[in-house]
């Protein structure tokens, strides 16, 4: 089996990935309202990711 070989980010990005799917299909009952919640929730995911990668650098400093 390939060894599998993910930097932090790709990691968190998969993370994100997966979980908004996951929250998006046990969440919502229509098609349209999982589709909506998934893509919101990844976004939410991404732009809290940045976030906190950006306190981390300033704070560094």
């Amino acid at each position: 089996m390939p060894k599998l070989s993910l930097s932090h980010f790709e990691a968190a990005l998969l993370f994100a990935l997966l979980t908004s799917v996951v929250l998006g299909v046990v969440t919502k009952k229509t098609d349209k309202e999982r589709l909506s919640y998934g893509l919101r929730s990844f976004g939410y995911f991404v732009g809290v990711l940045f976030g906190l990668a950006w306190l981390m650098y300033l704070g560094h400093g």
